[in-house]
């Protein structure tokens, strides 16, 4: 402050000079303290599936490290509808406070937008925070089906183009653009039986509606059916003797991965205490339990950037899919 004085009585205003260095002094002491004072109370994570599915039941067992790193209660709610695209766009118009959040797979960015004309928000209205799951595809049969390899199913669909019928989770789903890419690297027709949630699709196959099907590893009643391969790069330890797709000869792995996101606009430093949370909240042995119950893949947990990077090239992926599917619409 005694240099601003000299200045000033060099010849320049000390009003504006002194208002200056007030708005830097405060501006100093308002940003670690904005930080520090974070959470102010409850935080609310949305999630966009029905209660007791896998998105819910893991954003419940994280809530619980989140709670307990953070010193505030941590409430789950659903919100569904439209793919994702109801709570995703709730969240996005939240404040930026970081007391809303959204857990979420990376669909709610890479296709909900796309494929939902009216979705209310846009891919960058949402802010990665961190990665904490990634599911696998499953290929399932009824356990009595004549196809045990993907060979097998491709072979029957060569053989009568368009005749043999899968169903998948709805128009858009991990588990149909899933089926997208394999058609398209084994070059085959298939009919297509879209349904509304993975819940929807054993049903059918075990009534010999539809012959196969692409569905969230996850969800799999893996009592009540046969799994024929994973959409994978790797085994999953969960199902050490099932081959994945690749393993069969069909260069195809894509999986649904996701975790927490807040609105556009979070700042930079909630941001990172949220990004700390959610690590320790991910590295808890109830969530890795969970999440070894659901026979997640082995990628749980991603700090903000790689997150962030993962879902860039995962929009820009699901972008050439879903053109081949006419989104966007013109």
């Amino acid at each position: 402050m005694q240099s601003i004085h000299r200045r000033a009585s060099a010849g320049q205003r000390p009003g504006r000079l002194i208002a200056i260095s007030a708005a830097i002094a405060t501006a100093a002491c308002l940003s670690p303290a904005f930080a520090a004072d974070f959470p102010t109370g409850p935080i609310e994570i949305t999630v966009t599936f029905a209660p007791g599915g896998t998105p819910d039941i893991l954003a419940r067992a994280l809530s619980v490290g989140l709670s307990t790193d953070l010193k505030q209660p941590v409430v789950v709610v659903n919100r569904l509808g439209a793919g994702g695209a109801i709570g995703a766009a709730a969240v996005s118009r939240a404040k930026p406070d970081g007391h809303s959040l959204l857990f979420a797979p990376a669909l709610v960015q890479s296709v909900a937008p796309v494929v939902q004309a009216n979705a209310g928000y846009k891919p960058e209205s949402l802010v990665p925070i961190c990665q904490t799951f990634e599911t696998q595809m499953a290929l399932i049969v009824k356990p009595d089906s004549p196809y045990k390899t993907v060979g097998d199913i491709v072979k029957a669909a060569k053989e009568n183009p368009g005749k043999l019928s899968y169903g998948h989770a709805g128009t858009g789903s991990i588990p149909h653009l899933a089926m997208i890419e394999l058609a398209s690297v084994a070059k085959a027709e298939f009919n297509v039986i879209p349904y509304k949630g993975d819940a929807e699709v054993p049903a059918p196959i075990l009534g010999g509606v539809i012959d196969f099907a692409p569905m969230t590893l996850s969800s799999v009643p893996r009592d009540a059916v046969r799994i024929v391969a994973i959409f994978a790069d790797a085994r999953n330890p969960a199902i050490p003797d099932v081959p994945t797709v690749k393993e069969q000869g069909f260069d195809v792995a894509p999986t649904s991965f996701g975790g927490l996101y807040g609105p556009e606009g979070l700042p930079a430093d909630i941001k990172a205490r949220l990004e700390t949370a959610c690590k320790f909240a991910a590295e808890q042995p109830g969530y890795l339990s969970t999440a070894k119950n659901a026979a997640l893949g082995a990628q749980l947990y991603l700090g903000a950037d790689a997150f962030a990077a993962r879902l860039k090239k995962d929009i820009a992926d699901k972008a050439v899919l879903l053109k081949t599917l006419g989104y966007p619409k013109q």
